[in-house]
C-alpha cells in the first residue's frame, strides 16, 4: 500500500506532518487537498517552505486528488494523503471508499462552538455525528496526533 495515511489536520503542512507523521512512515509524497491552495501559488510555495527537498509536494482540488487515488495507492512512493478540514476527507471517502478506508484524525483546534475531545481536537457535536457516519459507512476513524501515541477510537472519543 503506497498511501500510508489519510490524515486531517487544519494546519495543513507543518513541522507533525513532516517530520512527526513523514519520516517514520517513510513518507516520499504529501498530497495536500485543498480547493483553495490548489489554486494559490503563493500559499502553495509557503507550504513547500516546510517540507524537505526528498518529499514530493502536490496540491490537488478533491476531485483531482479522487481521479488519483488508485493510481497512488498501486505506486512505490509512500505518500500521505491530508486534509485541513472534515468535509474535504468524507467528499473524498464518498469519491472512493475501498482507497479512503482508514481515517486519522490529527490537528483539528479550537473554534467558536468546538469543544475539546482530546487536546489536540477539537470537534462540533455535528461534526462529531459526521464523523459517526463516515464510521458507520466504513471508514476506520481513530485520533492520534503522532505515531508514537495510541490512537484513540472515534466511538472512544467523549
Amino acid at each position: 500500500m503506497a498511501i500510508v495515511l489519510f490524515r486531517v489536520d487544519d494546519r495543513l503542512i507543518h513541522g507533525q506532518v513532516v517530520v512527526g507523521w513523514g519520516r517514520p512512515l517513510g513518507v516520499n509524497r504529501i498530497v495536500l487537498v485543498d480547493e483553495q491552495v490548489a489554486t494559490s501559488a503563493w500559499e502553495q510555495d509557503l507550504y513547500r517552505m516546510a517540507v524537505t527537498p526528498d518529499i514530493e509536494v502536490e496540491f490537488l482540488t478533491v476531485a483531482d486528488a479522487a481521479a488519483r487515488l488508485r493510481d497512488w495507492q498501486a505506486d512505490v512512493r509512500r505518500t500521505l494523503v491530508l486534509t485541513g478540514d472534515l468535509d474535504t476527507m468524507a467528499a473524498l471517502h464518498a469519491l472512493d471508499p475501498v482507497t479512503v478506508h482508514r481515517i486519522n484524525l490529527g490537528g483539528i483546534h479550537h473554534r467558536a462552538g468546538r469543544r475539546e475531545r482530546l487536546p489536540y481536537l477539537y470537534l462540533t457535536d455535528d461534526e462529531m455525528a459526521r464523523l459517526m457516519a463516515l464510521d458507520a459507512a466504513g471508514a476506520a476513524v481513530a485520533a492520534q496526533d503522532l505515531p508514537t501515541t495510541s490512537p484513540v477510537a472515534l466511538k472512544a472519543l467523549p
